[in-house]
């Protein structure tokens, strides 16, 4: 019953609609433990990660310092469907058990980008405790096959 009560939050932002571009609002105040929503103008990097059809992120580990805002441009160099998801790798897992239930869920979180293939997505967080979190595409069949990374939080 607990794991069901976890996975309320991340369940409720998805519907059986296709996943879609994000509209135009403010920044969310809500922390994760990997951090918050960041403020692109305030952002002290800027990280290109590349997913391709062999199922890896480049690059698949990161280090970042704890209070960073980070600008992620994500690209799909592939001919499928990917994406990249932010959380700790318990949240990952669940989220990845629920997307092969239901492909379909459409995301509009601030720590997820769904990129369509040739495509160009961008996650604007901020890492504001320091451990270790992951990345990972949560498409059913591509996190199981190694589509997951690491951010080191120091």
């Amino acid at each position: 019953m607990m794991s069901l009560v976890s996975l309320a939050g991340p369940v409720l932002a998805h519907g059986d609609a296709k996943h879609g571009k994000r509209e135009v609002r403010a920044i969310s105040k809500d922390e994760h433990a990997f951090g918050r929503e960041g403020d692109a103008k305030k952002a002290k990097r800027t990280i290109r990660v590349d997913m391709s059809d062999k199922m890896r992120f480049a690059p698949a580990e990161l280090t970042i310092n704890r209070g960073d805002t980070v600008k992620f441009i994500v690209k799909n160099n592939g001919k499928l469907m990917h994406e990249m998801v932010i959380g700790t790798m318990k949240e990952l897992k669940e989220h990845a058990e629920v997307m092969k239930k239901h492909p379909t869920m459409e995301h509009d979180e601030p720590y997820m980008a769904h990129v369509a293939p040739g495509k160009t997505e961008t996650i604007v967080w901020q890492f504001t405790k320091a451990g270790e979190f992951h990345f990972g595409c949560l498409v059913p069949g591509h996190f199981e096959a190694g589509m997951v990374g690491r951010i080191t939080v120091k």
